[in-house]
């Protein structure tokens, strides 16, 4: 796809968008079930089931998936496609792109060890190698546009509401 196939792609959304605002409210889920042994949690994907569960540091022996990899997949991924989106609109030939996630969390928090130590991902950088002519200009302008419009990386601002409820 070109940046004039993207356009002719996106200019009708954006129009609808314009025209009505609450179209553009774009639901998300993602469910998942407690049903394999051990600490675990069976989260649906778009191939397949993941199994969660606990981190070595937390317990856990490495054969199921950590939660906190699992988050920085989806900022990778989420980053990379915003990343190519913006690359493609304004005209950047991108002949290889390697992307890398990586952060860190302190087992402490999550584990109750000590109250002051921080609970959650810390550190967070996304990094692109890429293999292009543009200049260093373009290359700070894609990253800003990345940074700006890559949804995960805006929903990790602000923590999510969590609720424990019975069936109805």
């Amino acid at each position: 796809m070109d940046a004039k196939e993207l356009r002719a792609a996106q200019a009708p959304l954006k129009e609808q968008y314009r025209q009505d605002p609450e179209t553009a409210r774009t639901p998300l889920r993602a469910v998942g079930r407690i049903g394999s042994p051990g600490v675990t949690f069976d989260v649906d994907q778009f191939s397949g089931v993941s199994r969660a569960g606990l981190h070595r540091a937390t317990g856990g022996d490495g054969s199921d998936a950590c939660s906190g990899d699992m988050l920085l997949e989806a900022l990778l991924a989420c980053a990379g496609v915003t990343l190519h989106s913006v690359a493609t609109a304004s005209g950047i030939q991108l002949r290889s792109v390697e992307g890398r996630a990586e952060g860190f969390f302190d087992a402490r928090g999550t584990l109750g060890v000590d109250r002051e130590a921080p609970i959650g991902v810390q550190n967070l950088l996304v990094t692109f190698t890429v293999d292009t002519d543009a200049d260093d200009e373009a290359l700070t302008r894609l990253a800003t546009l990345t940074e700006r419009y890559c949804v995960v990386g805006k929903s990790l601002a602000e923590p999510p509401t969590i609720t424990v409820h019975r069936p109805l």
